[in-house]
This record gives C-alpha cells, structure tokens and sequence, in this order.
C-alpha cells in the first residue's frame, strides 16, 4: 500500500471513530487503539509534508504557535435575536406571526449558553471558523476550531452543497468547566465565572493547543447557502446530521402556543440536570418560505425569538454573616446559609459585596433570603421573604472594626468597601500580600504555593515579602511536605526572581490599586524605585492611568516606615529597581508625542507603542493639544478623530509612521517585557461569496 493511501486510510478511520465518540455517543474503538492510529498518522505526516491537510484529524491536538486572529467579513449577518421572558410576550409574537402567514409552523430548541460560531464548508471540507464579532465582521478563530472534535472536518456523504455555512454555539461543558477552573485554582490563577466565559475566552486562546486541552464543545443549529434544495429548518437540521454535524436532538416541531408552553416548563425543569449550560428556549418559523416573508429588522430576524429562562432561585436561612480580610485590607461580607440546592449544586455561601447592599437588602440573620445564580458561579442574596421574618430581629450592624486584628476599619472616599489600615499586623494582609508577591504575574517564585506560605508564617521563618530573600535550603528541608529536592527549587526559584524586570517588582509589592498595566506605566514614567518613592502627588499624576486615589495609594505606602525597610530590604537582596535602558534604536521621534488608534496590519498596537518609544518618541493615552500625530488604524475611534481634527493634529497611518522612523515593518520584534496586555487585531477581511447568487435560507444570527 503506498504511503498517501495508507495516510488516507487512517484519515477516514480516525474521522469516523471520532464521529462516533464525539457525536453520536457511541465508541467503537478503545481510547488506547484511536491514540495509536493517531500516533501513527502524526508520524506518517511528519515524515511525509507533500501529503499534509489542514482538516487531518491530527489537527485535533493543536499547535504551540501563536495564532493572529484576523477580521472576515460574514456573507450573512449574523444577526442577534429578540429576547423575551414574558410567556405573554411570546404569545403575542405568534399570534403576530399567524396573522401575517397563516397557519405556520415552529421549531423549538435548547439555547445554548457558549459563543455564536460560523463555520463555512466547501466541497465538504472545513474552510473557516469566525466568531460573531459586530455580527457584520468576526475572528478567524479556524485553527482553533478544528480540535473541537464535535466539528467535521470533511463531511459525510455526497449530497451536501459545495459551499454553505453553518451556524452553531460552541460551549463548554459542566464538567470541563470544573476541571479548568481546578487547574486555574491550583496555578493561582483567577477563576472562570461561568462557562459562557470560559468558552468565550478559550475560543480566543493564541496556541491552539490550549484550546485543544480545555473540552470545548458545539452544536449546530442553522444553515445557509445557495441552491440548498431544502424547505423548512427541521429538513435542514436533518440533513446536516446525515452529513456529520452534531444536532441537538431536544428540538420538537410545534404548531400552537400550548405545544411551545410545554416544550418550554418542560425544559426549564430537566434543563438542572443537562450536562451543558442553557439559558432558554429559541423559537423559530418553521419553513423559509414563511421567513422570507416576514423578512427582517436591521438587528434581528423576525422570524425568530429566545424566549429566556429566569435566573435559578432558591430560598434559604441566613444563619449568619461573617466577614473576610482581603491582601489589600478590603472587608467583604459573606452570607453563610442553611445548605441548600442550586443549580445542581450545593450553596452554603453567598457574597454580600459591601455595607450598602446589606442596607438595601436590609438583611437580618435568621431571614430566609432569596439566592440566586444567574450565570455566575459565586450565588448572590436577591431579596428577603419579608412574610416569615421573626418581628424580634434586628438590623445587621455593619462592623466597625477588623475581625482578624481589631484595628478600626475605615472606608476611603469614593469607594464602597471597609478597609483595615493595618497593612503590617494583620495576619490575613501578610499572608495576602506574600502569595501576590511569588505568584506568576508578579516575581513568579515556583515552590511557593499558598499552603507553603502558612507553613513558613506558621514556623516564623516569614513575615513579610522581604524575609523570602533570607530564607536557607537546610531551613525549608526540615519542614513537613517539603525535603530537600523542595528546598533547593524554591531556593533557585529564588534566585530567579532577582531577574525579574521593575515593573513588575512593583506590581509585587502589592500597593492597593495598581494592577499589572498600571504598575507598567508607573515604572516607565518614572524608570526607578527611588523616583517612585519621592514623587508628590502632583508628580505621580502625570503617569499614565494613575489618578488621585492609586497616586494617594501610593504615597500611603511609601510613608508606612515598614513598608520603607522592606524596600530596602528587597533592594539589598538583588532585586530589580529601576528599569533596564536598552540602547534607543534612533531620536527620530524625540519631543514627538503619539496618541495611537484603531487596528493596524502590520505590527499590533503595542509594537507600534514599543517602536515610538524606541525611537524617542513618547505614548499618550488621549487626544489633547500636546499631542503631534494620531495615528490611525482601521475602526478608528470616532471621539479620538474628532478630537484630533479639531484641534488641527496630524493624522497618520501606519505606513506613514514606519518611514518617519526609516525601519522595515519586518525588523523590529518587541521583547516580553516591552509588550503591554495583547489587544485583538483587524486585517483585511476574507473574499465572501458572490453576494448575487441566490440564497435559499437568506440573513442568518
């Protein structure tokens, strides 16, 4: 057998073993013999490149390389529905309907909680993935698509249209979900707050092999092309599960309001023990040629509503509230309740926020609350069930002072939470202030997990972030989970850190409301700790983001005597405080100040900001009358033009700023520690179909 043969062979086996698992629930093969066939194929085109195809079923693993996401056009717009949560509401819109056509038919199905996809299919192979975007425009998020193994990547059959779209939601499953916001938990790192999200984020992840890890999920629910030769959307649903979509099957033709009452109380029951999340029931015409009469508005078809589940509600005791020290010395209340089922979970907590909204709730121990998930996972109090209040309860007193170290609490002007001052005695503040510190973000000392952190404070071997740095091997060795091996990782970890570059030194530091950007302009408006230090008021408001309350933060910290030794401290130990200075590529742009705008093609808005300053120029944040050229990308803020040509500045495009500085777009490359959070970028959007050809379904959401 040749090699392509043999190739091809295994293409169209693991295809269908795949379809098997993924779609319909029904394996035939071990994991142990699809892994092996795998294995074989990535070898077989390894060494064999001249048969490579981007819809191989190796392109379920993923890519380490960076993925750059580009703008395309959508040849239908994906237009948004109208959403009602009113049973009335919905009976009025068929009534509407049937007047308008007729008898009519409806379909009815689940509302998938994920992130719209459009998904484009020629001769039965996959061609591009895109997100919804502004509904006109979307992310070409293909690479990351195709290790959705729910998703074809070469269909079934022959009787599919050489070019269509499909439309679905790709969602993140109950069970993946737990296990990333696990793995988050455990590599300190923010949680999800609910699957939407996670998916939303995943989907836009640069290495497609991340996205191939996290379980990521779709269902297709809607279809367009030219000369589909279908009729009706039931017809169409069938026909792309013959060709190897994954359809729902909780879908029921109705033909009256009764019918779609019980398909909706139906699943807003059993909906709690789906595996997936769902947030209502999506009602559409049934046949085209009724739709193509109703036609649609601008946003919306109207032929189609999403009729919206309301957010799961339970009533329970409030039992108690306590009250949690932040690493900032933020108080945040917390409600503890009598156990009770959400969601298809068990809350015993819910959040409280700050002093006001148990004020507005006017919240009394003993009361039995309303709780409420909605589509976070943190439950929220809602209300109180006033008819079984006891007539004896009292308001709850807010505390006055802080329930870890008794220092008297206190709220700054403008914010909304209680503060304890008590930065350097109050044992939930250290610990805090200590895991911020080693985490990644930050110096990223491996070894040091939180529950290291509390063995260390509990045997007095660290107080504050400085005693890190006087730390030995043979005192770590002895303690309890750790050894030797433990020791001298944390010790090299240590180590490490001293390379760590400023900006992020002073993130670490944990000063109250400077973040990672913040601390990043912070450090380069002022390029050393020392600067930083002595600044006014005055003086730290010309950094970039910071206003009065992080510049009154900031002087806060520096004038604590504490907080000074520990500076000098981490100072003696090595790290870094000040900034590097590179040798500037040119002063082409000296005195010359930059408001930057829009997407661009050929370098991202931070690599534009890294050359300015590389050439001695300098970024401003907003247009003003010390600004001397905007320069503009597509999607060009419209405030910021406006702005700019009134005041008579200078605007420029891309290409015109690279000759300003005489470099090739291909020669400069910004190191980590110059880049800024990465924003999406636009590009030149895809070829559409010929947009004269008929369309048999017509504007798609």
């Amino acid at each position: 057998m040749s090699i392509e043969k043999q190739i091809k062979e295994l293409r169209e086996k693991l295809n269908h073993y795949n379809h098997l698992y993924y779609v319909e629930n029904a394996p035939t093969v071990s994991d142990y013999e699809f892994d092996c066939m795998l294995r074989q194929l990535q070898e077989l085109e390894q060494q064999h490149p001249e048969f490579a195809d981007p819809n191989s079923p190796t392109a379920r693993v993923g890519s380490d390389l960076s993925n750059a996401f580009k703008s395309v056009d959508h040849t239908f717009p994906m237009l948004s529905l109208q959403n009602t949560y009113s049973l009335d509401e919905l009976h009025e819109w068929v009534e509407k309907i049937t007047k308008e056509v007729g008898e009519v038919e409806f379909v009815c199905e689940l509302k998938f909680d994920g992130t719209a996809i459009s998904l484009t299919y020629e001769d039965g192979r996959l061609l591009r993935a895109v997100t919804r975007g502004d509904g006109s425009r979307g992310d070409d998020v293909t690479e990351n698509v195709r290790t959705i193994r729910s998703i074809p990547l070469m269909l079934n059959g022959n009787d599919f249209p050489s070019y269509f779209e499909i439309r679905g939601e790709i969602f993140m499953p109950y069970a993946s979900f737990e296990r990333l916001n696990a793995e988050r938990e455990q590599n300190e790192e923010p949680p999800f707050a609910n699957p939407r999200n996670a998916a939303a984020g995943t989907l836009k992840q640069q290495q497609s092999k991340i996205v191939a890890q996290r379980g990521l999920d779709c269902t297709l629910y809607q279809i367009a092309g030219k000369d589909l030769q279908l009729t009706s959307h039931y017809e169409s649903l069938e026909a792309a599960k013959r060709w190897g979509f994954k359809i729902s099957d909780k879908i029921k033709v109705c033909r009256n309001t009764a019918e779609i009452d019980d398909f909706i109380n139906y699943w807003d029951t059993e909906r709690k023990a789906l595996p997936f999340p769902t947030d209502g029931i999506v009602i559409k015409v049934n046949r085209f040629a009724d739709r193509k009469a109703l036609g649609s508005t601008a946003k919306a078809p109207k032929w189609a509503v999403a009729y919206k589940f309301k957010a799961e509600q339970a009533l329970t005791r409030l039992l108690k509230v306590s009250y949690q020290v932040g690493r900032t010395g933020a108080i945040t209340p917390v409600a503890n309740l009598e156990p009770v089922l959400l969601a298809g979970t068990t809350v015993k907590r819910a959040t409280l926020h700050n002093a006001d909204q148990i004020m507005a709730l006017d919240l009394r121990e003993g009361d039995m609350v309303y709780v409420e998930k909605g589509g976070e996972i943190i439950p929220k109090i809602t209300g109180v069930e006033l008819s079984q209040r006891n007539e004896e309860s009292k308001p709850l007193q807010y505390i006055t002072h802080c329930p870890e170290c008794g220092a008297e609490l206190v709220r700054y002007e403008g914010e909304a939470k209680h503060y304890c001052p008590n930065q350097s005695h109050c044992r939930p503040q250290i610990l805090g202030r200590i895991i911020h510190f080693i985490r990644r973000k930050a110096m990223n000392i491996e070894g040091l997990g939180e529950e290291t952190i509390e063995l260390l404070f509990k045997n007095s071997l660290i107080n504050n972030i400085a005693d890190l740095y006087d730390l030995r091997a043979e005192q770590l060795a002895t303690l309890p989970r750790l050894g030797e091996k433990s020791a001298r990782n944390i010790m090299q970890s240590l180590q490490l850190s001293l390379e760590v570059p400023f900006h992020r030194v002073l993130f670490a530091l944990g000063i109250r409301f400077i973040g990672e950007t913040t601390a990043k302009y912070i450090a380069t408006h002022f390029k050393d700790m020392d600067s930083v230090m002595g600044a006014s008021k005055e003086e730290l408001i010309e950094a970039e983001e910071v206003g009065d309350k992080i510049a009154d933060s900031i002087i806060d910290y520096m004038h604590d005597e504490q907080n000074l030794i520990i500076i000098e401290r981490l100072r003696r130990a090595g790290l870094k405080f000040k900034i590097e200075e590179k040798a500037q590529a040119s002063s082409s742009l000296a005195g010359l100040n930059f408001v930057i705008s829009g997407s661009f093609s050929l370098h991202s808005r931070d690599e534009l900001k890294a050359l300015i300053e590389a050439h001695g120029g300098k970024n401003l944040a907003a247009v003003s009358a010390n600004t001397s050229y905007l320069l503009a990308g597509d999607k060009i803020g419209p405030s910021k033009l406006q702005k700019a040509t009134k005041l008579g500045i200078k605007i420029i495009s891309e290409e015109e700023f690279l000759k300003m500085i005489e470099t090739d777009d291909s020669d400069y490359t910004p190191t980590p520690a110059e880049q800024l959070p990465p924003k999406e970028e636009n590009a030149p959007a895809a070829e559409p179909i010929n947009k004269n050809e008929t369309v048999t379904q017509g504007s798609l959401f």
